[in-house]
């Protein structure tokens, strides 16, 4: 009997639509804007219109077939994804200039990436004749078996063998957290970067996507859903890959933060402080379970407590986590808890054969469609 179901957000709840515009839009940021490598400052803006964003969408990401490899490798989390193109991107333009500039590369690749570094790179760059290729990524990655937070590593293959330079440079660092901060722009706008980063805006004059939430469902109906459960008995909560910010925000205003304890709202944010608590820990991001570990026992338990959980849970059977990915996946298998996929995700209902090939207990055309399984 389930007595317990823990949601992930986007994809199941909230459409991750505009998390991989503003993914997108970092991405060419980063590679065009003069804050940055300044490839192409003239092309850069801080606001585009829908058919700009979603010529770029298709561009950086190959109308979304980048996004779906990394996400059939078990990455998960948006900021992860914008590190690995952005990076990507940077060792294939430094590979055509390694001729002329090998001790230059040298010195950048084995040193913390950070702002002063990526303006030196751009400035050296822009001597050259040099093209971004985005189709180069599935490409280059599917040579390798990485799965998970794996493939930031495989960066440093990919250094070694197109670059020449042994470097362990493209570990989550300091350029991981330049991409962060990006993304965050173009995802709360200018009123919410210090709150979501505590650092000010590099570059002004973004809206953000934060008020223009789409849930993937009627937003009544999913509450009514909240309604039957907590009626029912049944205790909920939520691990997502978002920030706290961007969950509490959209749930208030959707009436739906009613209906949890905000203890069992588990987000980015405390995955954050646990890594820093338990830095041996490394990730624990999904499919890390520690999310939803904590989702499970409130925010209240330690998070060696969290970590230090037997697993499989013994009383797995009585939990459900709903989710669109294969991470979500992988997180309840280790808990030895079911797990109903939903096909409302970026693959949609392509999803379907991931799913039933990791036999997912249940796959679920919407969120809505729990009430047929309890």
């Amino acid at each position: 009997m389930i007595k317990t179901v823990l949601f992930d957000v986007d994809g199941v709840l909230l459409s991750e639509e505009h998390y991989f515009d503003a993914s997108a839009l970092t991405v060419w940021e980063m590679l065009i804007s003069s804050n940055y490598l300044a490839l192409a400052p003239e092309q850069f803006k801080t606001e585009y219109n829908p058919e700009e964003i979603k010529r770029i969408r298709e561009d950086v990401f190959l109308e979304d077939r980048v996004l779906k490899f990394m996400k059939s490798r078990g990455l998960n989390a948006n900021w992860d994804m914008i590190y690995l193109s952005f990076s990507h991107q940077l060792i294939h333009l430094l590979s055509q200039i390694k001729e002329d500039e090998a001790m230059k590369i040298a010195k950048w690749l084995t040193s913390p990436i950070n702002y002063d570094t990526l303006r030196e790179i751009g400035r050296v760059l822009n001597d050259y004749q040099v093209e971004y290729n985005f189709s180069l990524f599935v490409e280059e990655f599917s040579q390798s078996d990485a799965t998970k937070q794996e493939l930031l590593n495989y960066l440093n293959v990919l250094a070694k063998e197109k670059l020449g330079v042994e470097t362990t440079v493209f570990q989550k660092g300091k350029l991981w957290s330049i991409c962060e901060h990006v993304s965050q722009e173009w995802y709360v706008g200018d009123e919410n970067v210090l709150a979501s980063t505590g650092r000010p805006s590099v570059q002004t004059g973004k809206k953000g996507f934060l008020a223009n939430e789409t849930t993937l469902a009627p937003s009544n109906e999913i509450a009514a859903l909240f309604q039957y459960l907590t009626s029912s008995g049944i205790t909920i909560g939520i691990g997502t890959g978002r920030p706290d910010l961007e969950t509490i925000q959209p749930f208030k205003h959707l009436d739906w933060l009613p209906f949890f304890d905000e203890t069992r709202i588990v987000t980015a944010d405390e995955v954050a402080k646990a890594e820093q608590e338990v830095p041996e820990a490394k990730s624990l991001s999904k499919p890390h379970p520690f999310t939803y570990i904590m989702g499970l026992k409130g925010k209240g338990a330690a998070v060696k407590e969290c970590l230090n959980t037997p697993l499989p849970l013994a009383n797995g059977e009585e939990v459900l986590v709903v989710g669109d990915s294969l991470a979500d996946l992988l997180a309840a298998r280790q808990l030895g808890c079911q797990f109903a996929a939903v096909l409302t995700g970026l693959s949609g209902k392509d999803a379907r054969y991931d799913f039933e090939q990791h036999k997912a207990d249940y796959i679920l055309d919407s969120v809505l469609d729990i009430k047929t399984i309890l």
